[in-house]
């Protein structure tokens, strides 16, 4: 049988293919495939239905280790912060003591120590408040603190990575409400920004532009797939996303990390998270839980031109506030799968206000 080749009029119409047909999508950054299967979508769902946890609801609460003024586990007591506030994490997954030591048998088994820091950034004093309903302003100053951050550790010349990330709600294992996200900075440069490196290094001597730059021009042709966008950053479902709302957050100027925005790119990425934010939130109308993290250029000296700053966000909700996708069988043994088309997901997201929060249980 001789495949069908799609004219690029008929993909970027939406052809009845991704909506009918199984297909594969490929990921350029990570040099994979994902499985689409569409016409599952409507199938009945009997699965595991999980309980809605309901967001905070007090200012301050007296038993949270990082409400200002509360002493945390390991006997610091926070300051009385009112605005952002950051620390070394109580228990710290790296730390920057850790002697050097590495074990290698046979080629088999492999094991070198890890230094490393790690941080935990306070978003808010307000216990009861997320980035989706922060003012706009107080948005601003956590993406100024990311970007400190990111300066003060990729200074350290044993850090080659610094990894900036938020995990947003209990059904992700965020053990504490409070809005905080943490940031972790290793010596090593983690599996994922070594494959991105490959792949953008590979496109960015081939073609001489970064390959965000380039497949930020498609979408914003194609328009379907995307979510929001304002003056410094578009917001789109990925042509190849995994999870069901997953979105890919790319700045429009090819810059490799937030140490390089200007003071009205900085603004305009808090204006953009805030309003993806609640458009996660109305959709289910509930406080939408999410994994996402700030992918940047390696902090090893080199300038890394091939590197375009981005964020992914991976949120596990798949039909409603209770029922969420899970990364099984085919999935673990074989590789990913999605039902609900990355245009369809993307529609979902744009009929969603994104400016006004919406009531939430």
């Amino acid at each position: 049988m001789v495949a069908k080749r799609l004219s690029a009029s008929e993909t970027q119409a939406g052809e009845a293919e991704f909506s009918r047909d199984p297909h594969r999508r490929f990921n350029p950054l990570k040099d994979e495939w994902v499985l689409v299967s569409p016409q599952r979508a409507t199938r009945p769902w009997q699965g595991q239905v999980e309980a809605v946890v309901a967001p905070a609801v007090l200012a301050f609460d007296p038993g949270c280790y990082l409400c200002p003024g509360n002493t945390r586990s390991g006997g610091q007591v926070n300051p009385a912060y009112t605005g952002t506030f950051v620390f070394e994490n109580d228990f710290a997954v790296l730390r920057p003591d850790t002697p050097a030591w590495e074990m290698a048998d046979e080629g088999l088994l492999r094991a070198q120590s890890e230094p490393g820091r790690s941080r935990v950034v306070c978003f808010s004093p307000r216990h009861d408040l997320t980035l989706a309903r922060m003012d706009v302003r107080d948005v601003e100053r956590v993406v100024e603190t990311w970007a400190g951050e990111y300066t003060e550790l990729g200074g350290d010349p044993r850090i080659n990575s610094v990894m900036i990330f938020e995990n947003r709600g209990a059904m992700v294992g965020c053990s504490n409400a409070h809005p905080h996200g943490q940031i972790w900075a290793n010596r090593s440069l983690p599996d994922e920004t070594v494959k991105e490196l490959s792949t953008q290094g590979a496109w960015f001597r081939s073609h001489g532009s970064t390959m965000l730059s380039d497949y930020l021009q498609l979408e914003l042709r194609h328009r379907d797939r995307i979510v929001v966008e304002n003056e410094a950053f578009v917001v789109v479902v990925p042509f190849w996303a995994v999870w069901p709302f997953e979105v890919l957050l790319m700045s429009r100027r090819a810059v490799s990390a937030l140490d390089e925005l200007t003071q009205g790119e900085r603004a305009a990425l808090a204006a953009i998270l805030q309003e993806l934010t609640i458009r996660y939130d109305n959709l289910f109308q509930t406080s939408f839980p999410y994994t996402m993290g700030f992918h940047q250029r390696p902090t090893d000296g080199q300038a890394h031109p091939e590197f375009h700053l981005h964020a992914h966000y991976y949120p596990p909700l798949l039909r409603s506030a209770t029922v969420k996708k899970f990364m099984v069988g085919y999935e673990l043994m074989a590789g990913p799968q999605r039902d609900i088309t990355a245009e369809a997901a993307a529609r979902r997201l744009r009929e969603v206000s994104g400016k006004h929060y919406l009531s939430i249980s």
